[in-house]
């Protein structure tokens, strides 16, 4: 069973993966299910990466009127579904299967050759889903970085501004630790995060734990992540006994 907390104004939960992976889940679905009851609908913007496997996993049994649930990605690498690196293949194996199949799901994936260009097109995508979105579930890299908001990426600071309007950015991470093979990003700006009913960060294990918790609020430089710390009520942390 995960541990809770409050730290400052955001909940921490602590545990072991197995214990996490069942408390978010069951933070999730309670929420989802309230948007539904509330609003006829609920948004559920969801990270790739091994981490949350076992989060999806558990969440794809819940039983939720998943066709009333828009489900898309925080970020996705601009490569095409089905290739190496797609966060969209990533979710759909792993999440949107059996009854959580009949989610409507987004892509964040054009034709078009580069973010840059597609950008237009997948904001029309968004023009059906209200803001603010109900849940953005999070991830982090040990180098500080959530979404696609590397530290020294080119685009980070764009994403970043509080008075960006838009909902999605495009981001060039060459050379960033943790952006791999798969520079070229699309990502939620921090006001569409910010703005979310309820932010999930999914961080298991130990080194995340102590990276998140060395992360200083307002050095988004260096720790992009330490953003997420302003949501207040709003953050939820699930990770691990650091």
């Amino acid at each position: 069973m995960a541990e809770h907390a409050t730290i400052g104004d955001y909940s921490l939960y602590e545990g072991d993966d197995e214990a996490l992976a069942k408390a978010a889940c069951r933070f999730i679905s309670d929420r989802l299910r309230a948007a539904i009851d509330a609003r006829g609908g609920a948004s559920l913007m969801v990270s790739g990466g091994s981490s949350p496997k076992p989060l999806f996993a558990a969440l794809a049994k819940e039983d939720i009127d998943w066709a009333k649930v828009t489900v898309s990605l925080v970020d996705e690498r601009w490569v095409a579904p089905g290739e190496a690196g797609s966060n969209e293949t990533f979710i759909k194996d792993n999440f949107l299967s059996g009854a959580a199949a009949a989610a409507n799901f987004i892509s964040l994936k054009s034709s078009h050759d580069t973010v840059a260009e597609g950008l237009p097109a997948i904001e029309a995508r968004f023009k059906t889903v209200s803001a603010p979105f109900d849940i953005c579930v999070m991830g982090m890299g040990l180098d500080s970085h959530t979404a696609s908001w590397f530290p020294g990426a080119i685009g980070r600071v764009e994403a970043m501004a509080e008075d960006n309007a838009a909902r999605f950015a495009f981001v060039d991470a060459r050379g960033c630790d943790g952006a791999g093979v798969f520079p070229n990003r699309i990502t939620l700006t921090l006001p569409a995060v910010m703005g979310a009913r309820d932010i999930v960060l999914f961080i298991p294990g130990a080194e995340k734990a102590a990276a998140f918790k060395a992360a200083k609020a307002g050095d988004t430089a260096a720790a992009p992540v330490a953003a997420l710390k302003s949501a207040g009520k709003r953050l939820s942390v699930f990770t691990g006994l650091g």
